[in-house]
């Protein structure tokens, strides 16, 4: 089984412009991500696929894999099938594609060892990670993606809602009542399934919650998922890497 690592890392973005090249301690965010990326050992080779020269550059000081990628995907996803693609007409070909969040300094190997397990099942296509939330912030919070799982570890539906509705009790209670998970964006695609999810044509749901992953399960796709202790701790703001970067103590190299 080999599997490609691809951490998409666009320079354009609404909240935080040069994400991707924001410094922390002294390292580009990209630089911490693929870091801590290449030392999952289930991954064949790690790239970052990007739009922006100065991230491609960045990339080549620290003597990463870089790839450029077209300006015009709406997605991660999208940018990670144009990287297989040109791999594999360059003569590589992976049996697997694990997407990582480019915006996750501190994600650790374990969890993207976790999703790649998830293939040791041929029958696995698409996979991807969930925590049990612990909080009622976590619960009640729109940027927390939720997500419901059937008896055999499959997701049945992603929301921004608080799914599912606990129907006789206080909202206070959900979590002591039953468990409940959020969804980790990390994806994990079978090479066939991949160029066949960005084909797709995007659906009222996905629109209506903008996840992507709703097109697929839209489409008939199933989508196997992993439970991780691991928190997911991503930069969105500016003040997201003020916070990391004033506890960054709290973290290992």
């Amino acid at each position: 089984m080999k599997i490609l690592g691809i951490i998409p890392a666009r320079y354009g973005s609404s909240r935080f412009p040069g994400k991707p090249l924001a410094l922390i301690n002294g390292k580009t965010m990209i630089q911490r991500v693929y870091e801590q990326a290449v030392r999952c050992r289930n991954l064949a080779r790690v790239m970052v696929a990007t739009d922006s020269e100065m991230i491609f550059e960045n990339v080549c000081s620290f003597h990463g894999n870089v790839l450029m990628t077209g300006e015009h995907h709406n997605s991660g996803t999208e940018r990670c099938a144009e990287v297989l693609e040109k791999l594999n007409q360059a003569g590589e070909e992976y049996d697997y594609v694990i997407n990582i969040q480019g915006d996750e300094p501190f994600i650790n190997p374990e969890q993207i060892s976790q999703l790649a397990g998830c293939f040791n099942n041929p029958q696995t296509r698409l996979a991807t990670l969930i925590k049990r939330i612990s909080s009622q912030e976590e619960l009640a919070s729109h940027n927390v993606v939720k997500v419901v799982v059937d008896t055999d570890g499959y997701a049945m539906l992603f929301s921004r809602s608080m799914i599912p509705f606990f129907r006789g009790r206080v909202q206070q209670e959900w979590l002591s009542a039953m468990t409940y998970y959020k969804h980790i964006g990390i994806y994990g695609y079978e090479h066939s399934a991949l160029r066949q999810i960005v084909a797709l044509p995007v659906s009222e749901l996905e629109l209506a919650e903008s996840l992507e992953q709703l097109r697929w399960l839209d489409h008939g796709y199933k989508i196997k998922t992993q439970i991780t202790e691991y928190e997911s701790i991503a930069i969105d703001s500016p003040d997201d890497l003020l916070k990391i970067t004033n506890s960054i103590g709290s973290f290992h190299e």
